[in-house]
């Protein structure tokens, strides 16, 4: 139901008048017994963020309707998207002050790759939450070689390299391997090709400083842009052969019987780093105790929706089943937001950790995160000259803001609502992971050194290469 401007009046004053007077029957009991300050008035209460169909949106969901952002003092309207490009847009120009944003999008306009502006992330969203879907024909020529369990079913996780065969066999009849992806700096877009490429399919590369910038170049399999929601009836059209997206539109491929989920990025990269909440620098300088307010209230809800051993998904599900969140069908969506995942139809697996929001510290900002998007732009030639490993530290550094995250995690354990062992222990914290090995290559990465690890990668940029 649309709120007319007089209802939302009349609830904001209503809740500030409460908020008031909790706060004065309370005496700020918080503010007397912490270490540190706790943060002001947010200097800005009206705000309006933008977000994607995707069920990764589900903390800004939970944060409005479970009143968090209310407890801070924060009036929000969430307000649906058209496609990545003009959410940025929009967060760029002020029209939103806010967004659910693929962890690639603040990273590339910092550095200028695409529209160029000053974007951070105090917030990252979820891990995992992807997979990628084949048509029902790529599918069966797949299936030819594939190893299979007793019960018929195949083998999990599922190589690229019985993609390869089909690929091959595409060119081979002077037939394109086309595959879509969501946004050229988006998770969806690295975690394919890493997948690709470990196949040995190559993905292609970007040439920007030629003025290409299709990803194309050299390419077995041709990725191209289609909006989350658009993936499955452009794979049912027969434009593309295959997808790699967020749910529920894996899921719905499933549902209509006209695909197939062959892998899920939590097999490709073991709680992989998936989206964040992106604003402008100059907003958080200018509005930082809102800054602070907005973590705060996604972090809360974070919480709630990995609470109980996933005890609440079922109810999260039905908020985002509605038409002003991801608006899919409600059994679409639990499909692999309440601990499963389905692949062929009838393959239906335990995948707890499908969706995390908050456990595995998956909300706080790590540079480590930071550097490995910056890796993999390097790699495909979107960051088209050498970078030291100073260099990749230095842009993390300049986006990912766990300063504001830890500001945010303490005064919510001072208040209450969450205990220090849910966080890093921000003494000793540094940003950089330990080295992660969980990957479908079996290649490990050390986020401080960028370099050393590009140069594992057969396929890819590495060193003083450049195209």
């Amino acid at each position: 139901m649309k709120v007319s401007e007089k209802q939302w009046a009349s609830r904001r004053v209503f809740l500030k008048k409460s908020l008031l007077a909790a706060a004065l029957a309370t005496g700020f009991a918080m503010t007397a017994g912490s270490a540190f300050a706790a943060t002001g008035e947010p200097e800005k209460e009206d705000l309006k963020f933008g977000f994607i169909k995707l069920t990764d949106m589900a903390p800004l969901a939970i944060a409005y309707e479970k009143g968090y952002f209310e407890d801070e003092g924060l009036f929000v309207q969430l307000e649906a998207q058209a496609n990545w490009k003009v959410l940025l847009d929009r967060v760029i120009d002020g029209q939103l002050d806010g967004a659910h944003m693929l962890a690639g999008q603040p990273l590339a306009a910092t550095i200028g790759f695409g529209t160029k502006a000053h974007i951070v992330t105090p917030f990252s969203m979820d891990l995992n939450g992807n997979g990628i879907t084949v048509s029902n024909e790529v599918w069966d020529m797949m299936k030819e070689h594939l190893p299979m369990q007793a019960d018929g079913k195949p083998e999990h996780p599922i190589s690229a390299k019985a993609l390869k065969k089909v690929v091959d066999k595409f060119k081979d009849e002077g037939k394109p391997f086309k595959m879509g992806m969501v946004f050229p700096v988006s998770t969806h877009n690295y975690e394919l090709r890493y997948w690709l490429a470990s196949g040995d399919i190559h993905p292609g590369f970007y040439a920007p400083h030629k003025g290409d910038v299709a990803g194309t170049i050299d390419a077995d399999a041709l990725l191209s842009v289609t909006p989350p929601p658009q993936m499955p009836a452009t794979l049912e059209a027969g434009t593309i052969n295959g997808y790699c997206v967020g749910e529920p539109w894996n899921q719905q491929a499933v549902f209509k019987g006209i695909g197939v989920p062959v892998i899920t990025d939590y097999e490709i990269w073991k709680d992989n780093p998936e989206k964040v909440f992106g604003m402008t620098q100059a907003f958080t300088e200018k509005y930082p105790n809102t800054t602070v307010k907005i973590v705060k209230a996604m972090i809360r809800a974070a919480k709630w929706l990995d609470a109980d051993n996933n005890g609440n998904r079922a109810e999260a599900v039905k908020y985002l089943s509605q038409p002003n969140y991801v608006g899919a069908d409600y059994d679409v969506i639990a499909n692999s937001m309440t601990g499963t995942f389905e692949y062929e139809k009838g393959d239906k697996r335990e995948v707890p950790d499908f969706n995390v929001f908050f456990r595995y510290n998956a909300t706080y900002p790590y540079y480590s995160d930071a550097v490995w998007y910056l890796t993999q732009m390097r790699r495909w030639g979107q960051i088209a000259e050498p970078k030291s490993d100073t260099w990749f530290d230095k842009v993390a550094k300049s986006v990912y803001k766990p300063e504001i995250y830890e500001i945010a995690a303490k005064e919510l354990i001072a208040e209450g609502h969450a205990v220090a062992a849910e966080f890093p222990d921000f003494a000793k914290e540094n940003g950089y992971k330990p080295e992660q090995k969980d990957f479908i290559d079996g290649i490990s990465y050390d986020g401080t050194k960028p370099n050393d690890y590009l140069a594992k990668f057969p396929i890819g940029l590495k060193g003083n290469d450049k195209l």
